[in-house]
């Protein structure tokens, strides 16, 4: 891993840095990028030689030269490496416990809203496995493996959104409200501890910001559980759950468009 810093003299605003990220996420030899817009520096992780990514600088026209190596940032970048695979490996163990949770206790229950935030981890279980194998790749890479898990949960939203649908026309039972409860408080206590280890190592790369889109969106969807559960509990009536779980899966859905935005 080489460690490159350099000035662009003519970038002045926001505008001009994001025509430097849109460049430099271009080449497959990029891992990571740090812009200071005030010093007009830009500090470049890259797996090649300086001149792939000098030259690709240099058709933007800002008046970019090399200033020199960070030999200094080498170390602190395998660092960072190395604590965002930890907190993704335990994030991947947080999720895939839940859906095996989670589903279980939707079947026996006979809850929709169970079942769809079962499902919901196993997507945010797989999104984080292709976090953790995208950590320490290039950024384009890291866009790839953003979008594959945004395609993912947009298929199981649409999934989840046909089975709500087919239990509303039909006969479905009355789920037992107290083990919602009992079970999305455990999953929201789980999802509360990843998102503060995300938070401790969080990162503007599109694979990390689509780790913390979806735990964002699982606190949500254990809230609105534990409130369709209340609901079903005071009218003994399916349809609060069965509402829970059709909005579960609108969630996802919205949550994976902002993700494959992020990773155009």
């Amino acid at each position: 891993m080489t460690v490159s810093e350099y000035s662009v003299a003519k970038m002045d605003c926001s505008a001009e840095e994001e025509l430097v990220t849109m460049a430099l996420d271009s080449l497959d030899v990029v891992d990571s990028v740090a812009i200071d817009i005030d010093d007009r520096s830009v500090v470049v992780w890259h797996h090649d030689a300086d001149d792939a990514v000098l030259d690709v600088l240099k058709t933007l026209k800002l008046d970019t030269t090399f200033v020199t190596h960070r030999a200094d940032l080498e170390g602190a970048h395998a660092e960072t490496v190395a604590t965002q695979r930890t907190v993704l490996v335990i994030a991947l163990l947080i999720n895939a416990l839940f859906f095996v949770v989670e589903f279980g206790a939707g079947l026996v229950s006979d809850s929709m809203g169970l079942i769809a935030d079962s499902l919901d981890n196993l997507a945010d279980a797989t999104v984080y496995l292709l976090s953790f194998i995208a950590v320490g790749g290039t950024m384009v890479r890291k866009k790839q493996l953003a979008a594959a898990s945004g395609y993912l949960q947009l298929g199981l939203a649409g999934v989840g959104l046909i089975e709500v649908v087919r239990r509303f026309v039909t006969d479905a039972p009355t789920p037992d409200a107290r083990t919602m409860i009992i079970v999305s408080l455990l999953a929201l206590s789980g999802n509360i501890v990843t998102l503060l280890l995300l938070r401790r190592a969080r990162s503007p790369e599109a694979h990390f910001q689509a780790s913390w889109i979806f735990t964002a969106n699982d606190i949500k969807v254990n809230s609105l559980v534990i409130g369709s559960a209340l609901i079903v509990a005071a009218t003994n009536n399916p349809a609060a759950d069965l509402l829970a779980g059709a909005a579960i899966f609108i969630i996802v859905a919205n949550g994976a468009r902002r993700i494959l935005a992020i990773a155009k």
